[in-house]
């Protein structure tokens, strides 16, 4: 199995892939900076670096790095200065997904390709009926309004559901939200739900970077898990403790 993974260099996307790495995976990174990686201690060689922004790539270099990966994994985001929210590119993420999933189209493969999105708790799935409060939406109206990776968002999930759609034969998709992000050191238990169970603006919960990680490498490489994902768009938090 090999699985490609943008924004590796990351906070969540370099945990991925030493999980990924662990249970003896193959991976691709693309980075635009390859010193901004960990020194991965475990199986480096199951691992190639693309050194590139992925949107310097053209699209039949991209289609070839493509080649032989059964899962792409999208962890990109914006950096949290001025210049990485209001900065272009404005629609990084959406447009790394748009990219990437027309890579995967012209190889016109035999079994589709697994997508994964890292995403947010705080965006809705319009597929499903999940209602929110009229202050929360006033809320996330402003925040998609004043902060364009919010927008970024929103746009990367809405590309899946609407143009990628549940039956696409190259790619099959999930679009992990994870609630407010936290470090820890290892994996701990987490629950995962097919909306939110709180508030992402007024009782927002936590997740863990690594358990992102996790539950990526899972969907991945256990097919009980992607099954039941498949298509959907699971909010992940840390268990409460006892």
């Amino acid at each position: 199995m090999t699985v490609l993974v943008a924004g590796a260099s990351g906070a969540t996307g370099r945990l991925l892939v030493k999980q990924l790495l662990d249970r003896g995976i193959e991976v691709k990174v693309i980075v635009r900076d390859p010193e901004r990686l960990p020194e991965f201690s475990t199986n480096k060689n199951l691992l190639s670096i693309i050194t590139a922004g992925i949107s310097e790539i053209d699209a039949a270099k991209l289609s070839q790095h493509l080649t032989g990966c059964d899962a792409v994994v999208s962890c990109l985001g914006h950096n949290l200065t001025w210049k990485g929210i209001y900065g272009h590119p404005q629609k990084l993420v959406t447009d790394a997904t748009r990219r990437f999933c027309n890579a995967i189209k012209a190889n016109n493969l035999e079994k589709p390709i697994k997508y994964i999105l890292m995403n947010t708790s705080g965006n809705r799935n319009r597929d499903l009926t999940e209602s929110i409060s009229f202050g929360e939406k006033i809320v996330i109206g402003l925040i998609r309004l004043l902060l364009p990776p919010h927008r970024d968002n929103e746009m990367a999930a809405d590309y899946l559901r609407t143009e990628i759609g549940q039956n696409n034969q190259n790619i099959e998709w999930v679009a992990v939200r994870p609630d407010s992000l936290v470090d820890e050191e290892t994996v701990s238990n987490y629950e995962v739900h097919a909306s939110p169970i709180r508030s992402a603006i007024f009782n927002a919960g936590q997740t863990s970077r690594i358990n992102v990680g996790n539950l990526m490498a899972e969907l991945i490489t256990n097919d009980k898990t992607w099954k039941k994902w498949k298509g959907q768009m699971p909010v992940i938090y840390n268990a409460a403790a006892n």
